[in-house]
């Protein structure tokens, strides 16, 4: 009988340095996965700021157009329509398709434009026309530093033994976000 209460304080002693050796490596691995999820939430966010700021820039192009175009109501129309779609959306896989139908529509009112010379003339519509490519661009390079990040994190949240921690802790892995066509 003696052996049986010496084999439990074997395990007891084995676990018990487990977890007084594994308990701060877990606490490092949980605090680095916390750490690259902020990162992916303040790219994130750095990208929706450039986004509102594009989706502001849209209502005065689409009045620009339509005073040298008022008679192109369906392309001005699904232009406001994806504008009011994307403006509304809450969840980021919403956001993604809605600017990707707003990027689609505004891809229409460009040819529209193309057909009137006086409103590519016009110093506004070159103005804003200027001021959403610069937008655009500055959402690229979020978009790429967003993405950089979720590579990071999903790297290392799915290599063992991170990939335990993350698991037990809750970590996901997060989406790449593709640049719309």
């Amino acid at each position: 009988m003696g052996g049986g209460k010496k084999g439990c304080l074997i395990i007891i002693v084995i676990v018990g340095v487990l977890i007084l050796f594994g308990y701060p490596a877990v606490k490092k691995t949980r605090s680095q996965l916390m750490a690259l999820d902020e990162e992916i939430k303040t790219a994130w966010a750095q990208m929706d700021k450039q986004h509102q700021h594009w989706l502001d820039l849209i209502p005065n192009y689409v009045q620009t157009v339509k005073s040298y175009a008022p008679h192109e109501q369906a392309v001005l129309g699904a232009v406001t329509k994806a504008h009011a779609k994307a403006a509304v959306a809450v969840m980021m896989s919403h956001k993604i398709k809605a600017s990707n139908e707003l990027t689609a529509a505004l891809g229409q009112l460009l040819v529209v434009a193309e057909q009137y010379p006086d409103l590519k003339a016009d110093q506004t519509f070159i103005n804003l026309q200027k001021k959403l490519a610069d937008t655009e661009n500055r959402i690229a390079e979020e978009r790429m530093r967003y993405n950089e990040a979720v590579r990071a994190y999903n790297a290392y949240s799915q290599r063992f033994p991170t990939v335990i921690v993350a698991n037990i802790s809750g970590f996901t892995k997060a989406p790449l976000l593709e640049a719309p066509e």
